[in-house]
């Protein structure tokens, strides 16, 4: 525990102090954010806050970690170093989307295919070495399974690794584009990334204390996974990250996480899912990131299906290209409506509130109701 409570204070320290000096750096550089011509009128007035600001919350949470580990004198383990193997990957592929978009003054980055590539790349690695026989503990456990989960393994079902690949990947890169797309308003990723991995930080102590590889326990269902007191290291250190970064991050932000951000933290989320063995309950912890992501694929896919299908108009009784949203993603809709950007961002945070706390509660019903 001291370990985990070092990983959350020092990140957080870090990330406070970091981002401070990280906004004076970036925009004595010019390194600016460039804003979508589409977008709502009042971002334009955002157009040069410093970007990239996500380097510095991978910086301290990287930096907590190993602190984390001298202080405590414990050796890190195959679970955390694979989770910040994919933390930071995914934020290098984000951070060379933000490098080109400023290079080139442009909203613009990285092609979508050559992101779409880093990222899989990054999943795929991160993926492989989870299911690793060479990461094998003494228990035989390797730090991700061949079983689907929700609050524990399926054991009905081991899954050919083929599949279980292509579920890690699609967890990755759909979670990290989640949060990219949900990273539209003043310190709203960062607020609701924040509460998630609070959660994953209780969800990993919970199981490290009622863990099967512990002698003599013998009450309520243990949890088979591999490492969780150092995922909870990790998870702290990243919620130490998120809240020092939200004190510069809130609105009038005056900087802005980035692609280099938004990549790092949703990949750390499905990370966290797939290492301790979670993943359905991802859906319901990050509840708002899947709300933000299918009102985008609802907003693009009647515009299309409308536009080219006249009996989807005749049945809806729509126009050509008709848009579900005023815009998307979907608290974009809501600023057109009329609501001020904080209000959007405090109601969105309540909501994320929400969903964590179900996430909690299933969690922990579970557990009480196998005793």
């Amino acid at each position: 525990m001291i370990a985990v409570l070092l990983g959350g204070g020092v990140s957080l320290i870090l990330s406070l102090l970091g981002t401070r000096y990280a906004i004076r750096v970036l925009s004595s550089k010019g390194y600016g954010q460039e804003i979508r011509e589409d977008g709502p009128t009042t971002h334009h007035t955002k157009r040069g806050t410093p970007t990239m600001g996500g380097i510095v919350m991978i910086a301290s949470t990287v930096i907590a970690y190993a602190v984390a580990k001298l202080v405590t004198g414990q050796m890190p383990s195959a679970s955390a170093l694979l989770l910040l193997f994919l933390f930071v990957g995914m934020g290098t592929v984000g951070f060379l989307d933000d490098f080109i978009k400023i290079y080139k003054q442009r909203n613009l980055g990285l092609r979508s295919k050559a992101k779409m590539i880093g990222q899989t790349v990054i999943a795929l690695t991160f993926g492989a070495l989870a299911l690793s026989p060479w990461l094998e503990d003494e228990r035989g456990q390797t730090p991700a399974s061949r079983h689907l989960s929700f609050l524990r393994d399926y054991d009905q079902w081991t899954l050919p690794v083929v599949l279980v690949l292509l579920l890690i990947w699609l967890f990755v890169t759909g979670f990290s584009n989640a949060v990219n797309l949900t990273d539209g308003l003043d310190g709203l990723a960062a607020g609701a990334s924040m509460m998630v991995f609070g959660a994953y930080t209780l969800v990993n102590i919970w199981q490290a204390n009622q863990w099967c590889g512990q002698q003599n326990i013998s009450y309520g269902q243990c949890y088979e996974v591999r490492d969780p007191l150092d995922l909870a290291v990790v998870a702290a250190a990243l919620t130490g990250a998120c809240f020092g970064f939200l004190w510069w991050n809130a609105s009038p932000a005056q900087i802005f996480m980035g692609d280099t951000g938004s990549l790092s933290l949703g990949g750390a989320m499905a990370g966290f899912a797939i290492l301790s063995r979670t993943e359905l309950l991802l859906a319901v912890l990050g509840g708002l990131f899947v709300i933000v992501t299918l009102s985008v694929m609802i907003q693009v896919g009647f515009f299309k299906a409308s536009t080219h299908s006249g009996a989807i108009r005749k049945v809806f009784r729509v126009e050509k290209g008709h848009r579900v949203f005023r815009m998307a993603p979907i608290h974009h809709h809501f600023e057109m409506l009329g609501w001020e950007q904080v209000t959007v961002v405090i109601r969105f945070w309540i909501i994320t509130g929400l969903f964590v706390g179900a996430g909690m509660g299933i969690f922990y019903a579970e557990w009480v109701a196998g005793t």
